[in-house]
């Protein structure tokens, strides 16, 4: 398995994901509290951002553990934007330890992180017609690669991720597949096999009844939504997405329906 993180709202630098939280991605690396397969996410860690001077995200990923890279904290505290990702890697046995095999994996403006597992041949038939197919032989890879070729098709963010996932789960039913994926405005994330949060300081008090479409509406300029394997601090206001979900967030709003 793995640990990802994303965060839209009023901008804040990638040491708010990783660093600076109690628990950041970089204790998620080593301590996970709700990680539900595997105890260490130590094969490798990646990041992305959007820079207003850039067409496309940008990424930084390595295939050292997040606490072995003496130049992250560094590059974290500066590297600033309204839409972060990022995420720390336990890799599936018998996939590759390399860059390309890292989240966030990229598209255009569309980033994507895979937290669990999956069988490619279960998405392999939904990646056929992008160009170059997955960038890496691993499950995460595939997996993106379908997603994006839903992109290339024309579908919105969370429809590309649903598709997917109802497809790839009814095909291998003892996959794994929490998403994560966002396009500079809005972020869309699945839960299907392990944990999933979201935190809301964007909208105010959340509703008590998580299955209404619409969960939040209005704004407060200064927050924003983060969404998160397990909650990076104690602070109250963390929700849990239930399983089988799909959460949709935007500047206006919060969403969450049923997968």
């Amino acid at each position: 398995m793995c640990r990802h993180a994303a965060w839209l709202g009023a901008p804040r630098t990638l040491a708010s994901l990783i660093h600076e939280p109690e628990y950041g991605l970089l204790t998620q690396s080593y301590a996970p509290r709700l990680q539900r397969y595997g105890t260490v996410n130590a094969d490798g860690y990646g990041m992305g951002w959007y820079d207003p001077g850039q067409d496309e995200p940008v990424r930084y990923r390595r295939t050292v553990p997040v606490w072995g890279d003496a130049n992250l904290p560094g590059l974290a505290r500066v590297a600033r934007s309204h839409c972060l990702l990022a995420a720390v890697r336990s890799a599936t046995v018998g996939m590759p330890i390399e860059e390309t095999a890292t989240a966030p994996f990229a598209d255009g403006r569309w980033l994507l992180s895979h937290n669990g597992r999956v069988d490619r041949d279960a998405v392999r038939d939904l990646a056929d017609d992008l160009p170059g197919g997955a960038e890496s032989p691993c499950d995460s890879a595939w997996l993106a690669a379908a997603v994006f070729a839903r992109r290339r098709a024309g579908f919105p963010l969370g429809e590309a991720l649903a598709e997917v996932v109802v497809h790839a789960g009814a095909k291998d039913p003892g996959a794994r597949l929490n998403l994560l994926a966002c396009d500079g405005a809005s972020l869309a994330a699945t839960a299907w096999g392990d944990t999933l949060f979201f935190h809301d300081s964007l909208h105010g008090s959340p509703s008590d009844d998580l299955r209404e479409d619409s969960l939040h509406r209005g704004e407060d300029p200064g927050g924003g939504v983060l969404v998160a394997s397990e909650p990076l601090d104690g602070r109250p206001g963390w929700r849990a997405v239930p399983e089988r979900s799909l959460l949709l967030v935007s500047a206006g709003d919060v969403h969450l329906r049923p997968l």
